[in-house]
């Protein structure tokens, strides 16, 4: 058996591998939360992989994912994206153990024009794209064996996303705006977790710095478009600029992911992103 450890247990991805646990027989899986499991405490965390069954894998789904409220929470952003995984990469190489972790499109400015390959030189443009490059350069400085997975837009039935906001909102509303000048590729988080898990399962040793998101290019208010369709909402959707929906963090204009090199190295099939949505759709509602 493996044993496997994932981190930030009650969030979307952590939910999303709970979903298929059960497909992986060879795998014993324990999720923790901070409440049992504070990665921002080094202590904590060797005393925890001490006093538990010897762990193989430590799947990092914990993160401080609040892109607007990092602006103004910036010291502790880095303390669960930079600092955490700093103290989860020092326990790793102490223990053995492999290490994936979860980063973002966000380390990037969103200046390019073509799919961003992992050898691109990272410039984010926000505190919560800062916090987690951070993280990948300490796991990179501090581990070996690690797997650092860049993904982007992520939704799911689980947790709060995108897809789910847009029907909550349909709910009340009967018009609605979405920005139609950021570009990139929603992610269904259960295909990132089925990439995972096949990576422990197969014992996979080709570590490094890897981008995955579904295939396609498509906007905010693409996808929007796409969501309620597939739902049967009806709602009057318009397209705005970015300009005209102000926040706190600024965003990449052009996040696209290429992933030639996961599909090489692990030799798999990635899906579209609209291919199954509705399924995700009817789970959601």
């Amino acid at each position: 058996m493996i044993n496997v450890l994932v981190t930030g247990g009650n969030g979307q991805l952590a939910s999303c591998i709970k979903d298929l646990e059960m497909k992986h027989k060879d795998l014993t899986i324990i999720y923790t939360d901070y409440q049992e499991l504070n990665i921002c405490d080094l202590s904590q965390i060797e005393m925890f992989f001490k006093s538990n069954i010897k762990i193989d894998y430590c799947i990092n789904c914990a993160a401080y994912t609040a892109v607007d409220k990092a602006e103004v929470e910036v010291e502790k952003a880095f303390e669960i994206n930079a600092q955490g995984a700093k103290n989860l990469a020092i326990v790793c190489k102490e223990q053995g153990i492999v290490l994936i972790h979860v980063s973002t499109d966000f380390v990037f400015d969103g200046q390019k024009t073509k799919p961003y390959i992992e050898t691109d030189i990272p410039k984010p443009i926000s505190v919560y794209g800062a916090s987690k490059l951070k993280g990948e350069v300490e796991i990179q400085n501090t581990l070996k064996k690690h797997f650092i997975i860049r993904t982007s837009w992520l939704y799911s039935e689980h947790g709060a996303n995108f897809m789910k906001t847009m029907l909550r909102l349909a709910e009340t509303r009967d018009e609605i705006s979405v920005v139609s000048d950021q570009i990139g590729t929603p992610t269904y988080a259960g295909d990132l977790a089925q990439v995972i898990l096949n990576i422990v399962s197969s014992n996979n040793k080709s570590f490094g710095l890897y981008h995955y998101s579904n295939e396609g290019v498509v906007s905010w208010y693409d996808f929007a478009k796409v969501i309620f369709e597939e739902s049967n909402t009806e709602i009057k959707i318009n397209p705005i600029k970015t300009t005209a929906f102000p926040t706190l963090a600024k965003r990449p204009a052009y996040s696209v992911l290429d992933k030639t090199k996961i599909k090489k190295i692990l030799n798999i099939k990635i899906p579209h992103w609209r291919e199954p949505i509705n399924k995700r759709l009817k789970a959601s509602i």
